[in-house]
């Protein structure tokens, strides 16, 4: 019984993240979680990666290497030649499932330089590892050269913020930026899932950009292939992680009213 009211309980939560998420223009939504170690190894010193990066048609870029790959399955490229937005390796990297600090190297993208992922096929999720956020970071999603979507760092606010607002990310009053009992503002950090509603949210191309100053750091993108909606809630029901990134979304949410009822 216990269980059952578990499970009930977790699907109302996400049902109610979807509808804060979704636009009432458009059905692409998004979902904020914590994420999980790294799948393959369990190493925590990498940033966060997908709940769904086993998921059959998933592909996964972890910039591990040091480089942004130039072909096969996602091609990435900068619209001013990478002369800043770079792969590159410091104390900015997104922070762990566990806050923990991210050793490796992620991907950064500056204003004037926008990183643009040109994929083979059609997908209906795409995942990010994102942090330390600021105000002006921006994805755009497309098919071919239609808009289906864009999404800011003030999105993931208004959705009720990000999973965890990290001390080794110190910022200021901003979108992405929460303060802190001891007066300070930590950037946001956690993984951030976009995905399709329908056939008509396909995409094959995603813009990732910068407003203003600051940059737009990322980590472990997770690519989902899919010409119709992605079932969020079921996809992966037989990985553990999916199970415990739900539990993180209802947990969150609760949290968040928890603390608009104290505001």
């Amino acid at each position: 019984m216990q269980l059952r009211q578990l499970t009930a309980g977790i699907a109302a939560l996400a049902a109610i993240a979807s509808i804060l998420s979704a636009n009432s223009a458009q059905a692409f939504s998004f979902k904020v979680t914590d994420g999980v170690a790294n799948p393959t190894t369990g190493l925590t010193n990498q940033g966060a990666y997908s709940e769904f990066a086993k998921l059959k048609g998933t592909t996964t870029v972890d910039f591990n290497s040091g480089k942004a790959p130039t072909d096969g399955f996602a091609k990435y490229s900068f619209s001013n030649k990478g002369q800043s937005s770079s792969v590159r390796s410091d104390m900015w990297a997104p922070v762990g499932a566990e806050g923990e600090k991210n050793t490796s190297s992620y991907l950064a993208a500056f204003q004037g330089d926008n990183v643009i992922i040109n994929l083979a096929k059609n997908l209906n999720y795409f995942g990010i590892n994102w942090g330390a956020a600021h105000t002006g970071n921006t994805y755009s999603f497309y098919n071919g050269d239609k808009l289906v979507r864009s999404f800011n760092t003030k999105d993931i606010d208004q959705a009720g913020g990000f999973a965890t607002y990290s001390a080794l990310h110190s910022g200021t009053n901003e979108a992405g930026a929460q303060k802190q009992q001891n007066g300070k503002y930590y950037q946001g950090n956690g993984y951030v899932h976009f995905y399709a509603d329908s056939e008509d949210d396909i995409f094959n191309k995603i813009v990732i950009s910068q407003a203003g100053g600051g940059g737009f750091e990322t980590d472990n993108h997770s690519f989902h292939e899919g010409s119709g909606k992605f079932n969020f809630n079921t996809e992966s029901v037989p990985e553990p992680g999916v199970v415990m990134g739900l539990m993180t979304v209802g947990g969150f949410f609760l949290r968040q009213r928890r603390r608009a009822k104290v505001a």
